[in-house]
């Protein structure tokens, strides 16, 4: 599976393999001596994070995550390919926001590194104003206070994933990983804590060449934008990547990919092409949703499949990604693909407590809008350009 994926984003070997090679000694000692809680385990970084850890048998390995049936087909998965290990093993059907796993955490004790998956990952969230919130509660307060409580059992570092739209946002998701990040700044100096900013991971649930997989299966046609450029990463790289950043990351480092412009941008169209190929089929290209929905039927008998790319036109789409800003100090030299954001301890502490007291007043009394949650995050990002087109991708195909 993961040679197709490489097929489909124009590469021929695996990003980080040399990294991972050059570090496996080290990798797999301090995994074998080391106890695991990942949080959001169950989710495609997720599950890839705990095979990488999983293999190389840790002392203990615990997987919190809020879909059951995701945490049955992990566990199915892993047994399949890597049989047992010599330590514990266990997962829990947890929201990380909960009063349950407040008591799992209190009756928690001897993790090592605590590694933080979860997230909504969706430009889409901020559609509404209730998504909207719940974002911001998982992103930046269950973050929070997921770090409190991974002090709280002695963990020795902590882990968690931002994004390359984190980079001078222009949606909201992207700026509620900023300001998560800000808030990594902080507690930094409670415990160390270190993170990555991610490349798409090709063919995760809920993404766009995932749905390809699921237009094929229900026999319907392939949607995509034929302007917007993506990098992409397989989900093995993902797992790889964030247990580099775990595991070797110094306090408040940021981990991002190195990917060159040149071989790696790719459109959505491209690949859903080279997907279609790959499957059998020839693109056939359609001028309207319309014709492409009423081809859907016909069109795979021929060996051809309906498509429709139009520009995008949705709310807070970038033309391009980028991981690191110009006032950002990087260090291009420790690992071969993987570059390094190197930050100081910098931090507004009353700005970010008055944001946390603000929106926290909003919950209690059940009642907010989505521009007065836009005020709060420009008070915090002046310059936080919002796109806002007053169209989502749920008003298309």
């Amino acid at each position: 599976m993961n040679k197709n994926i490489l097929h489909l984003i124009k590469r021929n070997k695996e990003l980080f393999d040399l990294d991972v090679q050059n570090y496996e000694e080290q990798l797999s000692d301090a995994i074998q001596s080391s106890s695991f809680l990942i949080l959001g385990g169950a989710g495609s970084i997720g599950q890839a994070v705990v095979k990488e850890i999983f293999k190389r048998d840790p002392k203990s390995l615990d997987v919190v995550d809020i879909s059951e049936n995701n945490l049955v087909e992990l566990v199915r998965d892993l047994r399949s390919s890597f049989g047992y290990i010599t330590g514990s093993f266990s997962t829990f059907a947890l929201d990380i926001g909960s009063v349950e796993f407040d008591a799992f955490m209190k009756q928690a004790s001897g993790y090592d590194y605590v590694l933080n998956l979860s997230a909504l990952k969706h430009v889409r969230s901020e559609k509404d104003p209730y998504t909207l919130m719940r974002m911001i509660q998982g992103n930046i307060f269950n973050t929070e206070s997921s770090i409190h409580q991974s002090i709280s059992v002695g963990a020795k570092k902590y882990f968690c994933i931002s994004t390359d739209k984190a980079t001078n946002p222009v949606n909201m998701m992207g700026a509620s990983k900023r300001i998560m990040e800000m808030f990594l700044m902080k507690e930094s100096l409670n415990i160390p804590i270190s993170t990555a900013r991610f490349a798409n991971v090709a063919f995760s649930d809920g993404s766009l060449l995932h749905g390809f997989n699921q237009r094929l299966i229900k026999e319907q046609p392939i949607v995509a934008p034929n302007d917007v450029k993506r990098y992409f990463i397989t989900p093995k790289e993902s797992g790889q990547l964030c247990l580099l950043s775990c595991l070797f990351g110094k306090n408040r480092d940021i981990f991002f990919p190195k990917l060159n412009e040149e071989l790696h941008l790719l459109t959505f169209k491209e690949i859903a092409e080279a997907f279609l190929l790959a499957k059998g089929f020839q693109p056939h290209i359609c001028s309207s949703e319309e014709e492409a929905r009423a081809l859907a039927s016909s069109l795979p008998k021929k060996d051809s499949w309906p498509c429709f790319f139009s520009p995008s036109d949705t709310t807070g789409e970038k033309d391009f990604e980028e991981f690191f800003s110009t006032n950002e100090t990087l260090d291009l030299k420790t690992f071969t693909n993987i570059g390094i954001i190197k930050n100081d301890p910098l931090f507004d502490k009353s700005k970010l407590d008055d944001f946390k007291i603000k929106v926290n007043a909003m919950r209690s009394k059940n009642n907010w809008n989505k521009d007065e949650l836009l005020n709060f995050f420009q008070d915090l990002l002046p310059n936080f350009k919002h796109i806002d087109t007053g169209k989502y991708l749920d008003a298309k195909m």
